[in-house]
C-alpha cells in the first residue's frame, strides 16, 4: 500500500503492519507515538483487508478517544488506494491543512480510473459481472479486461477488446500478479493515450480484492502535484463546525460530522429585503 516516493516532495508513509496479530497495546502505543510525533494521522487502508484490521482502526481510535485520526478506506482496488495514499503524502509535504489534507483523498477519487486484467472473473464479487462472462471464465485461454471505477465494465480480451479511459492527461501504474499478459502496456495504455506508465509490486491485499492472484491490476492517476494543488485549491472550503477544522466537500474525515451547506434554499413564501 506504501508505493515508493514518486520524487525528493513525497513525505515517508508508516506502515501499520499486523494490526489483527498484534496486541491491543501494542497497537495503541504505536498510534499515540504517531499522535505525539505529528499533529493528526490520516489512516488509508482497504476494504479487501482483514475484517479483523477494520475493527482494531475503529477500537484503537475510539480507545484513544481522538478525533485527530481520520480513517479513510475509499471503495476502490487496493492499487487505486496505493495511488490515493501517496497522492496525499504528496500534498503533506506542502503544508496543506490536515482537514483539506484528509478530504482531498475522496476528491482525487474521482481522477483515478482502476482495473484489472483476469484470467478469471468467477470469484470477482466486487463488479457486476454477466453469466457469458462466468461461463467463459471456465475456458482456460481467457482472459478478461475489468474496469472497478468509475464505471465498472467487463470485457472479454480480443481484437476489439476495450475499456472507457479517462479524457484527461494521466499516467498509468501496473502491478502484476500471477498472469502473463502484456495487454496493459502494448494495448490498454496506447489506446488510453497514457503519458507515461511505471510499474510497481502488487498490492497484498489485492489477491483478495479481485479472487485470483492471476491477474495484472492498472490505475491512472495525475502525475503532476502542482495539478493535484489546483484541485485542492478551486475546491470549495468549508468549516467543520464540531472539530472547528477546514474540509473540502460535506463530510469531516476526522471526526464523521456532516458539514452543513453553504447556500440554504429559501423557504416557500419567504421574502428577502435588501
Amino acid at each position: 500500500m506504501a508505493l515508493p516516493a514518486q520524487d525528493e516532495c513525497t513525505v515517508p508513509a508508516v506502515v501499520l503492519t499486523d494490526l489483527d496479530r498484534q496486541p491491543l497495546e501494542q497497537s495503541l502505543d504505536g498510534m499515540q507515538t504517531l499522535l505525539d510525533r505529528h499533529e493528526r494521522v490520516i489512516v488509508v487502508h482497504s476494504a479487501a483487508a482483514p475484517a479483523a484490521v477494520h475493527r482494531r482502526l475503529h477500537t484503537v481510535r475510539s480507545l484513544l478517544e481522538s478525533d485527530r485520526i481520520a480513517l479513510f478506506r475509499p471503495e476502490l482496488p487496493p492499487l487505486g488506494i496505493a495511488v490515493l495514499a501517496r497522492q496525499l503524502r504528496q500534498l503533506a509535504f506542502c503544508g496543506t491543512d490536515p482537514g483539506v489534507l484528509a478530504s482531498a483523498g475522496r476528491l482525487f477519487t474521482h481522477y483515478v480510473h482502476c482495473g484489472a486484467v483476469l484470467n478469471s472473473v468467477i470469484r470477482l464479487d466486487r463488479v457486476p459481472v454477466g453469466l457469458k462472462a462466468h461461463a467463459k471464465s471456465w475456458m482456460p485461454s481467457s482472459r478478461f479486461g475489468v474496469l472497478a471505477h468509475p464505471t465498472p465494465q467487463v470485457v472479454l480480451l480480443g481484437p476489439d477488446a476495450t475499456l472507457t479511459g479517462p479524457e484527461y492527461g494521466s499516467w498509468m501504474l501496473v502491478a502484476k500478479g500471477k498472469l502473463e499478459s502484456d495487454w496493459v502496456g502494448t494495448t490498454l495504455a496506447p489506446a488510453w493515450n497514457m503519458l507515461g506508465l511505471r510499474e510497481v509490486a502488487l498490492p497484498a491485499e489485492s489477491v483478495a480484492w479481485w479472487g485470483t492472484g492471476k491477474l495484472v491490476e492498472f490505475c491512472t492517476y495525475l502525475h503532476n502535484p502542482l495539478i493535484l494543488q489546483q484541485l485542492v485549491t478551486s475546491a470549495r472550503r468549508s468549516a467543520c463546525h464540531w472539530c472547528g477544522i477546514d474540509v473540502i466537500g460535506d463530510l469531516c474525515v476526522f471526526c464523521s460530522t456532516t458539514v452543513p451547506a453553504h447556500d440554504q434554499p429559501v423557504s416557500a413564501g419567504h421574502t428577502s429585503s435588501e
